[in-house]
């Protein structure tokens, strides 16, 4: 029995020794997050097929250490909440169910409940921190693949908020491309399925309407939300991750 656990963490030491090519960044507000299974602060602690841990996908952890990812994978980032399941680890599972050549994959989780995009501008902490994340994640090697970005729903109380959505992510996805190096960063969002205010539809048109190179949106209208109408439900989640795959592989799986 020693022999094998030994066996196993130098396994997972190489893994993380090796730090996997295909690099993936996590962010936005509480549904990146993941909120799947929970409910009146208690994560039921189901985990589907999709979301169950694989020894080749890893996470960044708080300590800005590999380990093997596994759900929630936000537990040690969104800190003082309840996470659950978020669209991360279904996202890995459709990239290898479609037939991608994809090898080792790190998530790097970035994304915290409750935030405004206006918290995400540049000079932030939440954009502090996801820059040095994200330069963390290719200290030892590999490479930032996308950024998968769920967040907005904050932003649908005011008016005000709303109708400076489109021009304040432009901006945000501008500066993470400049500050990272990546000029032609892949940005992948999610279309709001819900929101905390009456202006839905005008921050849900902004991201729908993002014309920067590299930028793509797939939609979460429709998936069902649990009893707080405002967070995904477990499978949702798992189609909003496999639907992230899709779009991924459909539009930047050949990148080299």
């Amino acid at each position: 029995m020693f022999k094998l656990l030994m066996l196993l963490l130098m396994f997972l030491s190489s893994l993380a020794a090796n730090v996997s090519q295909d690099i993936f960044i996590l962010a936005g507000q509480s549904n990146m997050a993941g909120r799947g299974g929970v409910e009146h602060g208690k994560w039921d602690g189901n985990v589907p097929p999709e979301c169950r841990p694989n020894p080749s996908t890893l996470r960044l952890s708080a300590k800005l250490t590999w380990e093997e990812a596994h759900e929630p994978l936000h537990a040690d980032i969104d800190v003082g909440k309840t996470c659950g399941i978020g669209p991360g680890m279904a996202f890995v599972d459709g990239l290898r169910a479609n037939g991608s050549r994809i090898g080792v994959v790190g998530l790097v989780p970035c994304a915290v409940g409750g935030t405004k995009i206006s918290k995400w501008a540049r000079g932030t902490q939440l954009y502090s921190q996801l820059v040095s994340r994200a330069g963390a994640s290719v200290k030892d090697g590999g490479t930032i693949r996308a950024i998968l970005w769920y967040q907005g729903e904050s932003d649908t109380v005011t008016k005000e908020d709303a109708d400076a959505y489109k021009g304040n992510i432009e901006t945000l996805i501008t500066n993470l491309r400049t500050d990272l190096n990546i000029p032609s960063l892949p940005v992948i969002q999610v279309a709001l399925a819900s929101g905390e205010g009456k202006f839905i539809e005008t921050v849900r048109s902004s991201q729908l309407a993002i014309n920067l190179p590299n930028v793509k949106c797939i939609d979460a209208q429709g998936l069902a939300l649990q009893r707080d109408n405002l967070h995904l439900t477990t499978m949702s989640q798992v189609q909003v991750g496999l639907k992230l795959a899709s779009a991924f592989i459909d539009s930047f799986g050949n990148m080299p």
